[in-house]
C-alpha cells in the first residue's frame, strides 16, 4: 500500500487545525504526565491476506453442518437468533476477529465497561417490529414500558461553541434570526418529507426509487437555500456521524433519511456503558454455543449442491451459507463471485481515553454526548454518565473519528501510516479545545483503526442496480450485511440477518 502525505490530503480547514499539532508534541514531551496505551483489536492484516489472494493454511478435518453463518457482527448474531427462535439447532456462526459483535464490540477496564464503536440504539418506533421484539425478550421493553435504567439519563448531549457547552447539539449559541428562521423551515421540510412515508427503519419497508439519490445532501441543501452556517454544519455533522461521509458526498435520500425516519419526539436513546456491546453480550449468552471465533473464512466454493466453507482449522460443508460479512469481502472469498462495484466504505478511528479526573468545563454540564463544534473529529461519549453513583471521579471517554475529510482510499493509507503517538497527540489536540487541561487528567488511551467501518451512502447508490442485485440470493448462499440497506445501523442489520435467519422456512 502506497503512502500519501498528511499536508497533500488535508483539507485546508482541517490542516489549518493541525499545523498546530507540532507545539503540542514538544509541550508534551516537556511538561505532560506519562500516558499509556496502544493501537488494539488491529485485524487488517487478515483482510489485508484475503485482498493480496495470499495461501492460507489447509483446513484438517471437516464437519458437515446445514448452515453456516459467516461474520458475527449484528447481522450474524441477528440471523443466529432468528434461526435459534425458530427451533433450528445445526448451524455455525464462523468470525475472524477473536471477539463476535462486528461494530458493537466493547471493552472493560478497571474503570468501566466502554463501546469500540455502536453506542446506542434509538427506541424503537411501533412499526419496528423485530427490534422491539429483541428488546422485549431481553427485558428491556415490558407491559408497554422501556427500562428507565436503559433510556439515556439527562444530560443526553452537548456542543462545545464559542468558548462554552450549550444543551443539545444544534447551535444555538451566536445564531441569528436568519439561522433560526432556516432550522424552523429545516425541520418543517424534513416533517413533510417524513409524511411521505418513504422514509422509514427498516428501510426496505417503505423505501422507493427517488430522484434525491442522485445528488448530495450538500447539493439539496444549496438547492432549498439552505445557507445558513450553524445548519449546514449541522447537517454535515449528521452526516459524518451516521454515515462517514461528508454531505458533499452523501446521497440526498440517505442524508434526509437521517432526519426523517424517526420520530422527532421519540424518547431515548437507549444505551449502557458499553453501548450497543450491551445488546451483543446478551445474544452471545444466547447464541455461544453456535459461535466459533477467530474462525475466518477465507474461501466458499460449490461443490454440485453442496458448499464448502474453508477455515484454517476446519472446512465446513454446508447446504445453505448467510454471508453476514461486509459485502465487498465476497469477491474474494466466494469463488466466481463479481466485485460489489459501487459499495464504499468510511474508515474511522476511535479511542477510549481513560481519565483520573475530569477536567472543568465552561456553561452546560457535562453530558453522555459532548460534540465540538467545527472539529474534524465528532466529540466523544462518556461511559459512566449512565452509572447511579453520587459522585464519579474517574471515567472513560470514547472518542469518534470518521475522517470524512478524506476519500477512503486516503483515510486508510493515512491510518496505518501514522503511529499511535500522532494520533495520540491528533485527539488530545483536539479535545484541549474544550478541555485545556486534558493532558493532565488522561492516563491511558487505546486506539482501533477500522479501516472499512461502514458503507457509505454516496450519491446514487442507495438505489442502484448494483445495490439490488446483492439483495438476491446467488444460489444458496444468501447475503445479510447492513451495507445492503446503504447505511450501517443497528435495526438494518438486525433486519438483514433476521430476513436471512428465515431461509429455513420457504
Amino acid at each position: 500500500m502506497s503512502t500519501i502525505s498528511w499536508d497533500s490530503t488535508l483539507a485546508s480547514g482541517t490542516r489549518r487545525q493541525f499545523l498546530g499539532l507540532a507545539p503540542a508534541l514538544l509541550l508534551a514531551r516537556k511538561t505532560d504526565r506519562p500516558i499509556g496505551g496502544a493501537f488494539v483489536n488491529d485485524s487488517f492484516a487478515n483482510g489485508h491476506r484475503l485482498r493480496d489472494r495470499a495461501a492460507f493454511r489447509a483446513s484438517s478435518r471437516q464437519i458437515r453442518v446445514p448452515i453456516v453463518i459467516v461474520g458475527g457482527g449484528i447481522a450474524g448474531l441477528s440471523a443466529a437468533w432468528r434461526l435459534d427462535k425458530r427451533g433450528i439447532r445445526d448451524f455455525v456462526l464462523l468470525e475472524m476477529e477473536k471477539q463476535a459483535g462486528g461494530n458493537a464490540r466493547w471493552g472493560e477496564n478497571d474503570v468501566s465497561k466502554f463501546p469500540w464503536a455502536a453506542h446506542y440504539l434509538p427506541v424503537p418506533a411501533k412499526g419496528e417490529s423485530l427490534a422491539r421484539e429483541l428488546m422485549e425478550e431481553l427485558g428491556v421493553f415490558r407491559d408497554g414500558k422501556w427500562d428507565e435504567r436503559a433510556l439515556c439519563f439527562d444530560p443526553q448531549e452537548r456542543l462545545f461553541l464559542h468558548g462554552r457547552w450549550q444543551e443539545g447539539i444544534e447551535p444555538e449559541i451566536g445564531s441569528t434570526p436568519k439561522d433560526r428562521e432556516q432550522y424552523k423551515r429545516f425541520n418543517d421540510t424534513i416533517a413533510e418529507l417524513r409524511a411521505t412515508g418513504q422514509f422509514t427503519i427498516p428501510m426496505e419497508r417503505g423505501a422507493r426509487s427517488s430522484p434525491l439519490d442522485r445528488g448530495s445532501m450538500g447539493g439539496w441543501l444549496a438547492d432549498h437555500r439552505f445557507d445558513s452556517t450553524p445548519l449546514r454544519w449541522y447537517v454535515n455533522y449528521a452526516c459524518r456521524d451516521d454515515y462517514g461521509a461528508s454531505a458533499e458526498d452523501t446521497s440526498a435520500w440517505a442524508g434526509i433519511h437521517y432526519f426523517a425516519a424517526r420520530d422527532p419526539e421519540e424518547k431515548g436513546p437507549l444505551t449502557w456503558p458499553e453501548g450497543n456491546g450491551w445488546i451483543a453480550q446478551r445474544l452471545l449468552e444466547k447464541l455461544n454455543r453456535y459461535v466459533r471465533t477467530g474462525a475466518g473464512v477465507y474461501r466458499i466454493a460449490r461443490d454440485r449442491s453442496k458448499l464448502r466453507v474453508f477455515t484454517e482449522e476446519i472446512e465446513y460443508i454446508a447446504d445453505w451459507v448467510i454471508f453476514a460479512a461486509p459485502t465487498f469481502l465476497a469477491s474474494y472469498i466466494i469463488e466466481g463471485m463479481p466485485p460489489a462495484a459501487g459499495f464504499q466504505y468510511s474508515p474511522w478511528l476511535t479511542a477510549n481515553l481513560t481519565l483520573d479526573r475530569i477536567p472543568a468545563q465552561k456553561g452546560a454540564e457535562a453530558a453522555w454526548d459532548n460534540v465540538i463544534y467545527d472539529s474534524p473529529a465528532l466529540g466523544y461519549v462518556n461511559a459512566t454518565h449512565m452509572s447511579l453513583a453520587a459522585h464519579v471521579e474517574r471515567t472513560v471517554w470514547t472518542f469518534y473519528w470518521s475522517l470524512a475529510e478524506y476519500t477512503p482510499q486516503q483515510a486508510r493509507t493515512l491510518l496505518l501510516a501514522k503511529d499511535w503517538n500522532y494520533w495520540k497527540e491528533a485527539i488530545l489536540n483536539d479535545l484541549s479545545r474544550a478541555h485545556p487541561e486534558i493532558r493532565q487528567c488522561v492516563r491511558h488511551i487505546d486506539i482501533m483503526r477500522w479501516g472499512h467501518a461502514m458503507v457509505r451512502p454516496a450519491p446514487g447508490f442507495m438505489f442502484s442496480a448494483e445495490r439490488e442485485k446483492w439483495l438476491k440470493p446467488q444460489g444458496h448462499i444468501y447475503f445479510a450485511n447492513s451495507d445492503l440497506s446503504g447505511f450501517s445501523i443497528f435495526e438494518e442489520a438486525q433486519y438483514r440477518g433476521a430476513k436471512c435467519g428465515d431461509i429455513a422456512f420457504r
